[in-house]
């Protein structure tokens, strides 16, 4: 049973000049493809502050132009997402995203509208909680701390 066991396997010595010659063919297909990219723009989808101009500049001679593409780009990337997209984009997204009424909405109906009534009880209660509202617990909780370091 011994002898039956499971001698490790020997992993080939590492070849030096292999490893250099793989790492050599490695940076050259990197650099083949490496591209540098020079166009940058600002991301119009982050909420961004409008600055005010340079404090040593006149405003009479400052003449910017802004560009009416960024500008439009800018004012739809802070609309809410119904009026951006057609569909909802995510899945979270389609709870809420139809909001108009299936019907009118008329207040004379009684199917529909179900008005607060005030009854003699609630009229009473009402006046009650205005005589003696309530505590908050922080101040209930704040007094009984002192107290007790009061009594220590």
């Amino acid at each position: 049973m011994a002898t039956d066991a499971k001698k490790p396997i020997d992993k080939p010595a590492k070849n030096i000049v292999h490893e250099q010659a793989i790492l050599v063919e490695t940076i050259k297909k990197e650099l083949r493809e490496q591209r540098l990219y020079e166009k940058f723009s600002i991301n119009p989808f982050t909420k961004r502050e409008i600055l005010a101009a340079k404090p040593n500049t006149y405003p009479d001679l400052v003449q910017d132009e802004a560009d009416s593409n960024f500008v439009e780009m800018i004012k739809r990337a802070n609309l809410e997402p119904t009026k951006k997209y057609q569909f909802p984009q995510t899945s979270s997204q389609e709870i809420g995203w139809l909001t108009t009424p299936l019907i009118d909405v008329d207040k004379n109906d009684k199917r529909f509208n179900f008005n607060r009534h005030r009854s003699e009880i609630s009229a009473y209660a009402e006046e009650y909680y205005k005589m003696f509202p309530k505590k908050p617990a922080n101040a209930a909780g704040a007094a009984a701390t002192t107290a007790t370091k009061k009594e220590a």
